[in-house]
Parts: C-alpha cells; structure tokens; sequence
C-alpha cells in the first residue's frame, strides 16, 4: 500500500474542470468573539499542526458560509463550554454533546425546523462541513488545566468526528420491535476537491441532512430513514470508521444505500464495488494506491455486489436526472497482468482495479458495506448510488471570482435530493 502526499494543485475530480481559486482574507473578528485559532499566537499554546482540512478553514469562501448560515456562533460557544470542563470525563461529555448539537442543528436546518439565521438556502450542506473543523481545530489546540495527554486528545477528536457525523445516533429498535416500520440507512460524504474548487457542496451530505430522521410513505407502509455522512479521508476508512459505524445500523435495517457524488447529469446504481484504492487525492492532499485494506485479508474478495433493487429503480421515473444500472467495471483478468474495462461486470479469478463506482472513496464505502453484509450474514437490500454532479449555474462556474451559491445551484441540489428521496422509496417498495 502506497501512501504519499498529492500536490494540491494536482488535486482534482476527473469530472469536474474548474480552475484553483484565489481568495481573500475576511475582516478579523473582535476580540471577544474570536475562537482560540483566531487569536494571536501568544495568546494560545502550540499543540499539534492543524490539519490540512483544518487550514483552508481562514479563507474566504469557508467563513463567509459559515457567516451566512449562522454557523460561525458555533466555534465560540464550542471554546465556551470547554472552559467549563474541569476533568477528562467533563471534557468528554462536552464533546460529544456539543458534536451531536451541530449536527442536529444542520439537520433542523435542512429540515426546515427553527431559524435559518442566515441566507444561505437551507437545503446546503457546507456549514456542518466547516462548522466541524472549526470545532476540531479549537479541540486540537485546548489546554486544559487538568492536562491532556495526546492519546486522550485524539480520542476526545475520535468522539467529535463521530457525534457531529450522527454516526453514532442512527438508532432504530430492534426487527420486530415496531410493527409495519421499515428501517433505512443512509450515508453521505464530506465535500472535496476543494483545492480545487473550495465552494464545492456534495449533494450525497445534503441529502443525508435531509433525510436523517424522516419517513417515507411506501406501498407497503412507513419507512424510516437514519443518515449520517462520512470523511473524505483514506485513513479514516483505513481505521474502520464505516464498520464502526455501521455494524449495529445494518443488523437492524430492512435497507442500506452509501450515497456519494459520481457522473454528470446522471445517476448510476453499482452494481459492482472492488477492492482497489486508486490513488486520488482525499481532503488532507494524501493519496493512496493498493489492495484495499480490512480486518482478517485472508478472506477478502476482490468484489462485492449491490443487492438494491436495480431494476425496479432503473424503470421508475423517479426524477429529472436519467438512472442507470452500471455493471462496468476495470479488472485484471486471470492470469493477465493489464488492466481490463469490463462493461458487464468481472469474470472469474479478476482482481479489481476499479469498480462501478471507481477507485476512491465512493466505491470503498460501498465495498465496506456490501463486505460488512455478508460478513455478518445479513439478507439486507444495500448497494451504492452515485448522484449527478452538483453544478454551479451559468456565468458562476469560475471558482476565482464566482459566488457561493446561485439560485440554479440550489435548484439543481434540491432536484438531486428529491429524486433520492424518490429512488429510496422504490428501493424500500420493491424489498
């Protein structure tokens, strides 16, 4: 397994061609309001480097979202209550308190509960995404009188990711428990890309905002969904953050999807995910090429299947966007030593290259999930779905002197959100 530093102005999304963008420093906040890594220097202790993801956090684009949607309260009040924990435990229900407070904060937000305060639409999923950073750049840096020891910080950073994520609430009762109640996982992605392009939103994490908690009407009854979105971060998912997250969820679901940006102008169920990282760029500019790696390798197969309902959602008019079922997939055949693309899917003894879904994050958590399944012997529907691009409108596609949002990009995430909510409910239907 190779794992190297990317340039950033190597990064980039094969599918998207926007150019790097120049920005401009905000006014300072005033004293009182700023959070730890606003003040200067003297007036804070040195701990640990903030993160690569951490530091595109000063620029413009960052906080005059997080300015707009009411999210740049968050940091202070986060410092706040930090203030007040006098020991470990404190500081650890502190944590996890405040991670569950934003992340149920941009759900109200996208669900339209309580005050937008802002006028960024609230179907937009990029205030939780650097609200979050700003939390765990305020935790990477504190202080506390009692002492921290780096483990015991990197822990209480473990606990935030996961709270502020809803990884850790997607609750359901056990099967059986309520009578007529379908349950339906759902998980979503950070944005990235962003040295490419830092205004960039995933329409997979607005959708799982918009999702979270609510019940779909099916033929056959109710069905309630439970979302959480995940980082765009090899290591996290090297660590085991989807199994952690989703081994409890999935023995109690009738549904699983893994949700993530994919093609323009189309969405695409895969059929096939393989067990290969390809190498792109993640969010901390690491890359990383090789087997994909999980516990007990010994049994890992190079390929898992989708067990969505495909056809049933291929042949439903779900929306504005055209759905497809995709079987492609890059392979090394038996015996050969060159990459292979296979339009109807792997043949016998391959090793993946890529799967429907690529050779990045998207079709790893699908691979995590399909894997995690079968491991636990489940008879679970779940599969993954690649939503269109999310593009900016017409005259706002230059990230260098483009706006935030515009109302076409808002449309266009909107009409991607409703069709999911859309291909979910046939999905659940068809189960």
């Amino acid at each position: 397994m190779s794992r190297i530093r990317v340039r950033p102005e190597l990064l980039g999304l094969v599918l998207l061609t926007t150019t790097a963008l120049t920005l401009t420093a905000q006014p300072p906040l005033a004293a009182a309001q700023q959070p730890l890594a606003a003040q200067p220097a003297a007036a804070r202790s040195a701990t640990a480097a903030f993160t690569v993801e951490e530091q595109r956090l000063d620029r413009a684009v960052p906080q005059e979202i997080l300015r707009r949607s009411g999210f740049d309260a968050v940091a202070p009040d986060f410092v706040r209550s930090l203030r007040g924990a006098d020991s470990y435990a404190e500081a650890e229900r502190t944590v996890v308190r405040s991670g569950a407070r934003l992340w149920q904060r941009a759900v109200d937000r996208a669900q339209g509960r309580g005050p937008a305060r802002g006028d960024l639409s609230r179907d937009d999923d990029r205030p939780l995404y650097w609200a979050r950073l700003a939390l765990t750049r305020e935790l990477r840096q504190w202080q506390p009188e009692f002492g921290l020891s780096e483990s015991g910080r990197t822990a209480l950073l473990g606990k935030l990711e996961r709270s502020s994520r809803g990884q850790d609430s997607m609750d359901f009762p056990a099967r059986g428990a309520v009578k007529g109640v379908k349950r339906i996982v759902l998980t979503g992605f950070d944005p990235f890309t962003l040295d490419r392009d830092i205004r960039i939103s995933n329409p997979s994490g607005a959708t799982a905002l918009a999702l979270d908690g609510t019940v779909v009407r099916t033929a056959g009854g109710p069905a309630r969904i439970e979302a959480a979105v995940f980082p765009v971060r090899w290591g996290d998912f090297a660590d085991g953050t989807v199994e952690r997250a989703l081994r409890g969820p999935l023995s109690r679901a009738d549904l699983f999807t893994t949700v993530s940006q994919g093609r323009v102008g189309r969405i695409d169920v895969e059929r096939f995910n393989g067990a290969w990282r390809g190498g792109f760029g993640d969010n901390e500019n690491v890359s990383e090429t090789g087997l994909l790696p999980v516990t007990d390798p010994a049994s890992q197969p190079q390929w898992t299947t989708t067990s969505l309902p495909y056809r049933s959602i291929v042949a439903t008019d779900t929306g504005r966007f055209p759905v497809y079922d995709n079987t492609s997939v890059t392979e090394i055949p038996a015996g050969g030593t060159a990459p292979v693309v296979r339009p109807d899917g792997p043949t016998p003894g391959s090793a993946a290259r890529a799967g429907g879904g690529g050779d990045y994050l998207s079709n790893e958590i699908a691979y995590r999930a399909t894997l995690l399944r079968d491991r636990l012997g489940l008879d679970v529907p779940g599969g993954h779905v690649h939503t269109p691009v999310l593009q900016f409108g017409a005259g706002n596609t230059d990230p260098a002197t483009g706006a935030v949002t515009d109302p076409e990009f808002v449309q266009n995430r909107l009409d991607i959100i409703a069709q999911l909510r859309t291909i979910i409910t046939v999905a659940a239907e068809a189960s």
